[in-house]
């Protein structure tokens, strides 16, 4: 297996260069439509991703040992050659979008992914916006693990997808041609994800390509301007409660929850789900819970 790259640690430099790119865009030629920048947003997101970092290190010991055990169980071997890596590249995409689809459906996945939603802007700095849980990601890349794919390989791929998508948080770029719009995710295809307003929630969760959201029954255009942020948005720039303000929500609800069939339903239902109401009561208490961007109340909008 060769020394591969750290992708996203050499792409810094070009992270910091295209987000001052951007901030002089804004001031030299505002866009009216646009959500634009502000400060102590844009300090959050920024703050929200160095934490990332952080905590990924410490999430990664686990995680490696996990997958080293697997591989080394596992009698196949995929080598690292030229023709193989776009293979593998297309097989972590197709996982990472029922990866991100899951976090989209499920409460207490939703709850590490809810950080990156959390933001009523959408420019650069909203892709540094990490989630300081990200170990809820790993087992959906278990598959690649059991063919015989080295995890330092596993690694790569999610990097490169990673460095991907910080491109397409981006309101100054508008529709690309069809072909491309068609194919790849685009920043106007994820200006959808992020939006809050109901038909365009749970769509759009391809990493670098699309073709899955259109083969899923996921996938929607940009036709409304997108309103950005939760549902019910946070109304606090506090690293530490952007990070843990559902998980909080979540052990509300389960603690005012009645039966163990309804503290089952507020961790791995969706983020909106209720209980149906006692016949000839009252709905219980939703202990602050509330539909967050990305979720639906009813039947889950993309599952």
């Amino acid at each position: 297996m060769p020394n591969l790259p750290d992708v996203v640690l050499w792409s810094i430099p070009a992270f910091v260069l295209l987000t001052v790119l951007e901030m002089v865009g804004h001031r030299v030629r505002p866009d009216e439509d646009a959500a634009g920048y502000e400060t102590k947003d844009a300090a959050t997101s920024v703050g929200m991703g160095l934490g990332s970092l952080a905590f990924d290190a410490l999430w990664k010991i686990p995680v490696v040992a996990i997958y080293t055990a697997a591989y080394e169980l596992t009698p196949l071997r995929v080598p690292f050659l030229w023709w193989t890596v776009p293979l593998m590249l297309l097989a972590q995409d197709f996982l990472y979008y029922w990866q991100h689809r899951g976090h989209h459906v499920v409460r207490i996945l939703w709850a590490c992914h809810v950080v990156h939603h959390s933001s009523r802007r959408f420019n650069l700095t909203t892709a540094l916006r990490q989630p300081w849980t990200g170990v809820t990601g790993w087992p959906f890349y278990l598959p690649m693990i059991a063919l015989g794919v080295h995890p330092a390989a596993v690694a790569f791929c999610y990097s490169v997808n990673l460095v991907y998508q910080f491109w397409i948080h981006t309101e100054r770029i508008g529709k690309l041609p069809r072909p491309f719009e068609y194919v790849l995710n685009t920043p106007s295809h994820h200006r959808v994800h992020h939006a809050s307003q109901g038909g365009y929630l749970d769509r759009n969760f391809g990493g670098i390509l699309i073709v899955w959201d259109r083969m899923f029954g996921s996938w929607a255009g940009e036709t409304d301007r997108p309103v950005y942020g939760l549902t019910k948005n946070i109304e606090t720039y506090n690293p530490l409660r952007v990070a843990t303000h559902e998980y909080a929500a979540i052990a509300r609800d389960v603690r005012a929850a009645r039966t163990w069939h309804e503290r089952a339903g507020r961790l791995f239902r969706g983020p909106g789900w209720q209980p149906a109401p006692a016949t000839g009561g009252t709905t219980p208490s939703a202990g602050g819970t509330t539909p967050v961007a990305g979720t639906t109340t009813a039947p889950e909008a993309a599952a």
